[in-house]
């Protein structure tokens, strides 16, 4: 609500950049890219960050995020310095700062292409998705149909001159091990790791199917991890009554470690969720459940990823990051079944032996 109508306004009063064709590329040395939001989107971007320092090796590139999401971008080498949006302090420092281009890859809200449009830069570049297109020099189409891998590769190509190339079967994070464990080494073949948690209610497939799910796998021979957050483990609670033996580290480790047990684990089995986003990343086979989420855009690529979607008539449901509340009692996600999981894990897990 702020965004639409104070982005808005403000937009209104600040005017339209210069054509692009007008404008010529200085020689780079400094970037600033612009990423809020989750942990996802943070993920799916860093093979554009990579591409630009690949490409233009001697460029600094800097980034302006949430506190939610930094964590990702100190797994990539290519980025020299991370500013926080909700650091007062640290957003001044980055306005303060000459860069010779800013990229905002915010898809939708107005306020990130508002700071980039402050921040002192001749180069301007962003999405093409509604009146934000005024305050940058380069506005890139962006396509719901498109994996948003490639809609982020999209932003880079003004400053490259090359069409950037993806390929979704090379893993793009390299893990440095944070924390020995024993469990971890010892286990390596046998792990599944199980994200149970959502950011919105209607992506949760529920901690009951999850722990028919686990005991199930753990009858087959493998170890069960839970993962999550404080806020899931109620959710975990209800996996471990049906799978005691399950491993809860829910709350209990950072990012890092999330994806260090990702790392050694055999697969990943979640709804859309930005530690499914981490696992494809670095390289983990995942089963992973759609719904509300759109397919195309946002579900791992490549070999050894399955995708469990029913495609119901109301769904996808969910644009720009905002999901309805759903009328239809989450039947996309309900109507998956245990065994259906089951199935598609045991797939993986015989592929990679």
């Amino acid at each position: 609500m702020i965004d639409r109508i104070a982005g808005k306004f403000l937009i209104s009063f600040l005017g339209d950049r210069v054509n692009a064709d007008k404008y010529v590329i200085p020689d780079l040395k400094s970037i600033l890219v612009i990423r809020p939001g989750g942990i996802g989107d943070a993920v799916l971007l860093l093979p554009a960050i990579n591409t630009l320092k690949t490409t233009l090796p001697h460029i600094n590139i800097d980034i302006l995020c949430e506190k939610r999401n930094a964590g990702i971008f100190e797994f990539s080498d290519s980025v020299k310095n991370i500013f926080l949006y909700d650091r007062d302090f640290e957003l001044f420092r980055c306005l303060r700062k000459r860069y010779d281009a800013v990229i905002d890859t915010e898809q939708w809200h107005r306020l990130s292409a508002i700071v980039a449009h402050i921040i002192k830069s001749p180069i301007k570049i962003g999405f093409d998705t509604n009146e934000r297109r005024k305050l940058f020099t380069y506005k890139i189409p962006y396509n719901h149909e498109d994996y948003e891998v490639y809609s982020f590769l999209n932003l880079i190509k003004p400053l490259i001159n090359i069409s950037p190339q993806f390929n979704p079967n090379i893993p793009f994070i390299n893990i440095k091990e944070v924390f020995p464990s024993n469990f971890l080494r010892d286990n390596t073949k046998k792990l599944v790791a199980i994200f149970p948690g959502a950011t919105v209610i209607e992506r949760k497939w529920g901690g009951d199917k999850y722990g028919m799910l686990a005991k199930a796998l753990e009858n087959r021979g493998y170890n069960i991890v839970i993962l999550g957050s404080n806020a899931d483990r109620k959710e975990a609670e209800k996996i471990k009554k049906h799978a005691q033996s399950s491993i809860d580290l829910t709350g209990k480790t950072s990012l890092k470690e999330v994806a260090v047990v990702l790392k050694y684990s055999s697969l990943l089995i979640t709804a859309d969720s930005g530690i499914m986003h981490i696992a494809y990343g670095i390289g983990t086979p995942t089963v992973s459940l759609f719904g509300s989420g759109i397919e195309k855009k946002w579900a791992p690529q490549g070999e050894n990823h399955i995708i469990l979607n029913k495609h119901l008539p109301c769904s996808p449901c969910t644009k720009f990051g905002y999901t309805p509340p759903c009328p239809n009692n989450f039947n996309c996600m309900n109507f998956i079944s245990v065994d259906e999981v089951i199935s598609a894990s045991e797939r993986i897990l015989h592929k990679s032996g």
